[in-house]
């Protein structure tokens, strides 16, 4: 093995943080939320419709591109909080919570997928904003359903 492979096993062994990737529901199976958010997220990476971060957030928000904001719970700046959730309130943009900033950020792709699929490297995100679908997914249709319920 060369010395680049065998730092990559020693570093994978010396305890790098890891979030296990939620399963996709079996077909039939209603779909969480959760899992619609997760799916909704990973579509608009992909078409480049995510805003990650405050600075990025506010500023998509403010322009009106915003469709859907995220916010993490445990976000432990209560103005970051308050900011968000007032400009969603004043451009009137669904907001959604999600319980953790490391599951938000792995699911805004703020991480690194290793050779068996597992994200190491999680980086926290506290906000993430949808500008762009992407396209039409189930995800997409149980998270409008949702939103519409509330």
């Amino acid at each position: 093995m060369s010395p680049i492979t065998d730092a990559k096993f020693a570093y994978r062994d010396a305890g790098a943080v890891v979030a296990e990737v939620a399963a996709a529901p079996a077909i039939g199976e209603p779909m969480d939320i959760n899992t619609a958010v997760q799916m909704v997220l990973k579509k608009a990476l992909a078409h480049d419709g995510l805003s990650r971060g405050l600075h990025e957030a506010c500023r998509a928000i403010e322009k009106g591109q915003a469709q859907l904001a995220i916010l993490a719970e445990d976000c432990n700046q209560p103005d970051y909080k308050k900011l968000i959730e007032a400009l969603c309130a004043e451009h009137n943009v669904s907001l959604l919570s999600v319980p953790e900033n490391k599951c938000l950020g792995q699911w805004a792709g703020l991480c690194k997928i290793d050779a068996e699929g597992t994200a190491r490297n999680v980086v926290g995100c506290s906000c993430a904003v949808v500008t762009d679908y992407g396209e039409e997914t189930e995800g997409r249709s149980v998270l409008q359903e949702y939103l519409k319920s509330r």
